[in-house]
């Protein structure tokens, strides 16, 4: 079917028209805590389709040093078809897709589980998102609770490319008015029960050059701490990143609504924390993930303190393991804790807190510890990483 229409003049008939306030509409999104059940399943709206550019953009915004997200033929020479998104990107819009029916309503995101990256991105690759509720935690009518959900992103051909869990924690809705309707989900949800990762890999000659020599498999091992040198100071641009991404949540860009609310988050718009992992991931990338060919996934992740504009963060990373992969002589698997903190230098933070700066958050009460109030991030991750050429 197509539509032709004949455009003349505009008229102006606005002072022709009455106002009837009685026909004033308030559409808002996200859900509270007893609009989202166990069981529900939301299809993001939108969608996101990747570019060179967009994707070369997030990878120089956030400090990225692993050429397979910034070099077209180094990634081509790894066996991939085109240039990658980076992990961060893909993660970054997957999770803000959903934020309009899933988490809008938010008081604060508590964590990130069990992360999983299961196909590459590349330009011209269109994600959509899904969400399926897990379970409910009710604390009572007059506290927040915390709701735990699973979203997975599918591609054009509905592979699914990343999935995750995460826990919110949300106000009930009392006598505030309903959110604004999501559409009904008839299709099933696509998350992936038990992955199987396959990577069209190859050895890459003459690539070497474009990494540093210390971030091959070999140059890691279990209890090595590398204290990451830069930091990167965050300013207003947050705001306008933040919706680059395309995250809903006015708590990170409207200052109104920020300064509306009550205890330590009122004030300033809080940084969006998925920028804030991004660019600890990409400071840390150097000197851990530079010889990368796969972010495996991530988990037990938290932002344990908020970022604001002004706000200097930087990062360590502590070695927890080394395994070879069967099959694949040319790779191995390193798993690390990726810490943040902010308005200290790192190695600083290091020698002021030390091993106290890798204990999760959560625990030190019942270890009888003070939270580290400089320390914004902690998070495990696992990467397959090249060992270094013969």
């Amino acid at each position: 079917m197509s539509i032709s229409l004949s455009l003349g003049p505009q008229a102006e008939i606005a002072a022709d028209v009455p106002v009837e306030l009685d026909k004033t509409r308030h559409p808002h999104y996200g859900r509270y805590l007893d609009e989202l059940e166990p069981g529900q399943v939301f299809e993001h709206p939108r969608g996101f389709t990747f570019t060179a550019g967009n994707m070369l953009d997030f990878a120089r915004t956030y400090m990225q040093a692993n050429p397979l997200y910034l070099n077209t033929p180094y990634a081509r020479a790894h066996g991939f078809r085109d240039l990658l998104a980076s992990p961060q990107m893909v993660f970054n819009v997957t999770l803000s897709l959903g934020v309009q029916n899933d988490s809008e309503k938010a008081i604060a995101n508590l964590g990130y589980y069990q992360v999983q990256f299961l196909q590459p991105v590349y330009p011209g690759d269109t994600l959509r998102s899904f969400t399926r509720v897990l379970e409910r935690k009710d604390r009572g009518p007059d506290k927040p609770g915390i709701t735990r959900i699973r979203t997975a992103a599918v591609n054009q051909d509905n592979a699914v490319v990343l999935q995750y869990e995460r826990k919110i924690f949300v106000g009930w809705r009392g006598n505030r008015p309903p959110t604004t309707p999501a559409p009904k989900v008839t299709t099933a949800f696509p998350g992936v029960e038990a992955p199987v990762l396959q990577l069209p890999l190859q050895e890459a000659p003459g690539t070497a050059g474009l990494t540093g020599p210390n971030t091959y498999f070999e140059d890691f091992a279990p209890g090595d701490i590398i204290v990451h040198a830069n930091g990167r100071t965050i300013t207003e641009e947050h705001m306008a990143l933040t919706y680059l991404v395309g995250n809903s949540h006015p708590l990170h860009f409207d200052r109104e609504f920020s300064s509306s609310l009550s205890g330590k988050m009122s004030g300033e718009p809080i940084v969006y924390g998925g920028l804030v992992f991004a660019w600890l991931d990409g400071l840390a990338s150097r000197d851990m993930s530079e010889n990368a060919v796969w972010e495996l996934g991530f988990s037990e992740g938290y932002h344990t303190q908020p970022a604001f504009a002004g706000d200097t963060v930087g990062a360590l990373s502590r070695v927890l393991s080394v395994e070879d992969v069967a099959g694949a002589d040319g790779y191995g698997v390193v798993t690390a804790q990726l810490i943040g903190v902010k308005n200290v230098r790192a190695a600083a933070a290091l020698d002021r807190y030390g091993a106290e700066l890798f204990i999760k958050e959560d625990s030190k009460r019942a270890l009888g510890k003070d939270k580290i109030v400089e320390k914004i991030f902690e998070i495990e991750r696992r990467l397959l990483i090249k060992r270094r050429p013969r």
